[in-house]
């Protein structure tokens, strides 16, 4: 038999099945191949050039030891064939993706960066923005933690990115999510060029007269990058739940978690700006600015090529809804872009049969009750004619409540002493003099908080007031802070 770079694992195996002793016996990273569906899959196609760059054994040697055990065992000869230029590299989807995964794990273990790039110029060399996502998930469920992943997300970017750099940015129309995207990344860019800028005049000086002459420029640059938080909203409430709803959570896993530092680091800076911490702040400024450039080239490289690939006229129309209620940073969407028909929402195309169509989303009556009587408040709702038409019946109302009430006028469900108070309440919202009102009492060794607001309908018409009774008295006690979840 000729062995040569490019024979396959499949017609090797199909020969002498002895052979699986040998390769399993030769790396850990061979096991592989006892799985039958690996065999069927990845062995049918790949061929040993590619085997060994996996086994980390260089070519020639693997050739030889095979043909060496060929003989041993069989007492044939195996002629080596010699191949001259670069192999093509591997189509296999899966083949890619292990061999992906593969890199990534020694990555992870600390193989030298050139060894990497090199095994993935001369398996890979192309790769789109969807196997990179794909990988990143792949790996997250095999138990790799994203922590980790997270740790180590811009040499990833540094294997890949002589390859992600030939491709284009995505193009899509004016007023496009994507777009509006894109046009935020390039006023960010500008900010991080501006406080460059000062960062290279100050040259690290440790001269905290120098840093102050550059500060209030410094704290308006700062404050001004700060609405990359929106950007980053807009991805985690907009964005990241339709990828999700296509199965693509490792990606927006890993880039949440960056965005939180980011967004940590957005804080330390401003303190260390205000408090002249030089040379300090030159640090945390510099690996702000590097961090805010890493996301734009991840998104621009990897998420929105990846979007465009997956999501269609529908996801966008998603994507797009309620993106001015969490705002934009810098910039505003621009004209053009509309969905169309496909993507109605979900409320014009009607709602699942005993469910209320709400401003977002649709609940069951039964869900609304349960709602309403598990907020940690008291509501109660009187209409447009001054007629008590709901109360939340909580286990522990604060104000005693019965079903008598409903239909009642307001005004004789109260004393006669606060009469006037409640008239002039009702008579203010309903002429639009005001929208609120506030009291607070101590009743019982307690703190409780009344509340009224008016209702009006989207044309600003009076339809009602609803009351808001809380007790208050724990939550005035509280200090600092407590992120984690109480054990108890």
């Amino acid at each position: 038999m000729e062995l040569s770079a490019k024979t396959t694992i499949d017609e090797l195996l199909k020969s002498y099945p002895f052979l699986m002793d040998f390769f399993v016996n030769r790396s850990p990273k061979f096991k592989m191949l006892q799985s039958a569906v690996m065999r069927k899959t990845v062995g049918k196609v790949a061929p040993l050039s590619h085997v060994a760059h996996i086994g980390g054994i260089e070519l020639d040697r693997l050739l030889s030891e095979i043909a060496a055990e060929i003989r041993a065992r069989t007492g044939e000869e195996a002629v080596i064939v010699k191949e001259t230029g670069p192999s093509a590299p591997v189509a296999d989807a899966q083949l890619r993706q292990e061999i992906l995964k593969d890199i990534i794990r020694d990555l992870h273990k600390g193989v030298d960066m050139a060894v990497l790039k090199q095994r993935f110029y001369d398996l890979i060399r192309d790769i789109d923005a969807s196997e990179i996502a794909k990988m990143e998930q792949k790996l997250i469920e095999e138990g790799m933690p994203e922590s980790e992943i997270k740790r180590l997300c811009d040499v990833h970017v540094e294997v890949f990115k002589e390859s992600l750099g030939h491709q284009e940015a995505p193009s899509v129309p004016p007023g496009h999510p994507l777009q509006t995207f894109m046009k935020e990344n390039r006023v960010a860019e500008g900010i991080v060029n501006e406080i460059r800028g000062i960062l290279e005049t100050l040259c690290d000086s440790p001269d905290k007269e120098l840093f102050r002459q550059h500060k209030k420029n410094l704290l308006a640059l700062i404050d001004r990058l700060s609405a990359v938080n929106l950007h980053y909203l807009r991805k985690e409430n907009q964005l990241f739940p339709v990828l999700e709803l296509h199965d693509i959570s490792g990606p927006s896993e890993v880039m949440w978690a960056i965005h939180d530092d980011i967004r940590q680091t957005l804080k330390y800076a401003r303190s260390q700006v205000s408090d002249l911490q030089v040379p300090l702040v030159y640090g945390t400024l510099k690996y702000l600015l590097q961090s805010v450039l890493d996301m734009i080239y991840k998104e621009e490289h990897i998420l929105f090529p990846m979007a465009v690939e997956i999501l269609k006229v529908e996801d966008w129309a998603k994507v797009k809804r309620g993106e001015e209620e969490i705002g934009y940073a810098w910039v505003e969407p621009e004209k053009g872009w509309v969905p169309g028909e496909a993507a109605a929402p979900a409320e014009a195309k009607g709602v699942e049969a005993g469910k209320l169509a709400m401003n977002t989303g649709s609940l069951s009556l039964e869900q609304v009750n349960l709602l309403l009587t598990h907020l940690p408040v008291d509501i109660s709702f009187v209409d447009e004619n001054d007629e008590v038409a709901y109360y939340s019946q909580t286990k522990e109302r604060i104000f005693p409540r019965s079903p008598g009430v409903i239909g009642r006028k307001v005004q004789r469900c109260h004393p006669p002493k606060s009469f006037h108070v409640v008239q002039r309440i009702l008579d203010d919202f309903r002429k639009g003099k005001r929208d609120t009102a506030e009291f607070w009492i101590q009743m019982k060794g307690r703190f409780i908080h009344i509340r009224y607001f008016a209702v009006r309908d989207p044309l600003g018409n009076y339809r009602g007031t609803m009351e808001v009774t809380q007790d208050a008295t724990d939550i005035r006690k509280l200090e600092g802070e407590q992120r984690l979840l109480d054990r108890d």
